[in-house]
């Protein structure tokens, strides 16, 4: 008998068996695993492109400086990399948002580029472009198969880990040394 469990809202921690792929060492968000597949974005491999480079690209004019403008652009996922992918903290609005749970929601609309350029767009988020996808059963086989750790939602590792820190310290919420793992499965 196998048990069905969504990872939706949870995180993904890559484990050594990854490595040398383009999965090495990557923390995902899971924004959607259901019966048609999986979705997520990955929070931890930074773009060339600061958000303000991106605001610019789309020529919005920065109306009100921020910390958040000189933050990476993250790589997504290798799945259709032109497209941008916003999560964040947000009561508000906006045209293409999917609501998620914790108060985080997912926009793909420029309405809120417009917003983040003005300043009134909301505190906390991630730009990311290209998202991950599995198949259906595909995560849970490699999962099953340790290629990946998962961890419940956590805002603080989303939003305030320095983009370079969050796979040490995802894998630290699990009392997880990383030069202790091994690429071997413990399965027999």
């Amino acid at each position: 008998m196998t048990s069905l469990t969504s990872f939706q809202h949870q995180i993904l921690i890559a484990m050594p068996s990854l490595e040398n792929t383009w999965f090495e060492r990557t923390v995902i968000y899971m924004v959607e695993d259901n019966k048609h597949g999986s979705m997520g974005l990955v929070i931890n491999l930074p773009h060339k492109l600061t958000t303000a480079q991106l605001l610019e690209h789309f020529k919005l004019e920065i109306q009100k400086d921020s910390p958040m403008l000189e933050e990476p652009v993250l790589i997504g996922g290798p799945v259709d990399v032109e497209h941008g992918f916003i999560l964040h903290k947000s009561e508000d609005c906006w045209q293409k948002s999917m609501a998620l749970q914790d108060g985080l929601s997912m926009t793909v609309s420029e309405d809120l580029l417009k917003a983040i350029a003005d300043g009134t767009g909301p505190e906390k988020f991630l730009t990311c472009l290209g998202f991950a996808g599995w198949e259906k059963g595909q995560l849970q086989q490699e999962i099953q198969d340790n290629s990946w750790l998962t961890i419940p939602y956590n805002e603080s590792l989303l939003f305030d880990v320095p983009v370079e820190s969050r796979w040490e310290v995802a894998m630290g919420t699990l009392g997880v040394s990383p030069e202790n793992l091994s690429s071997d499965a413990g399965h027999d």
